[in-house]
């Protein structure tokens, strides 16, 4: 008779849980470790051009060097900084942008500075590099908007009642988001 009780003690509790949505936590969490695995990646398709782009860069005689090597150690820098995908802290995901930021501006210092080489803007190679990389840029944004709406999804789930006695019991715990850039805000000045 224990045993029966026990039983049926048991199958109420899952039953419990399951209505108190820990099956759609688990879901919508491995959501978020594969809307940020494709984050990692485009970052990582960046990364992987910026090689191609700085050789095919060097190749221009008298090309400014120190922005050269301010690519390369920014490149090196964005790629040594992982994050574990269960740990979304809105802390690690700051650290990460940070780096993937440093890349970014260096990338655009190259970008601007290529502009006073006429025989760099006709390359060929130069010029695919470039589409390719601006084609990446807007992959990022992509999966940035991506993982940014499953995160909220995820948050939005593991706040609400009932469920958020479920995610305390189980740890679930809320996710970090992509936020803007620093003076992101600020409208640059084009000046002829």
């Amino acid at each position: 008779m224990k045993n029966l009780f026990s039983a049926i003690l048991v199958v109420m509790a899952v039953m419990g849980l399951s209505s108190c949505s820990y099956n759609s936590m688990v879901q919508m969490d491995e959501n978020v470790k594969a809307k940020w695995g494709a984050v990692e990646s485009q970052y990582q398709r960046r990364a992987d051009l910026i090689p191609n782009l700085v050789n095919t860069v060097k190749g221009v005689a008298n090309f400014e060097k120190s922005t050269l090597v301010d690519v390369t150690e920014a490149r090196a820098k964005a790629t040594a900084i992982t994050v574990d995908p269960t740990k979304l802290t809105p802390e690690t995901i700051q650290k990460y942008q940070a780096a993937q930021g440093q890349l970014s501006t260096a990338l655009g210092r190259l970008l601007v500075a290529s502009e006073n080489y006429p025989q760099l803007r006709a390359n060929e190679n130069f010029t695919a590099l470039q589409t390719q990389l601006e084609s990446t840029e807007n992959r990022i944004n992509v999966a940035r908007l991506d993982f940014n709406q499953a995160v909220q999804d995820y948050n939005s789930k593991i706040r609400s009642f009932p469920a958020n006695i479920t995610a305390k019991m189980f740890g679930f715990t809320e996710k970090g988001y992509f936020q803007a850039e620093p003076g992101a805000n600020k409208v640059p000045k084009v000046q002829f």
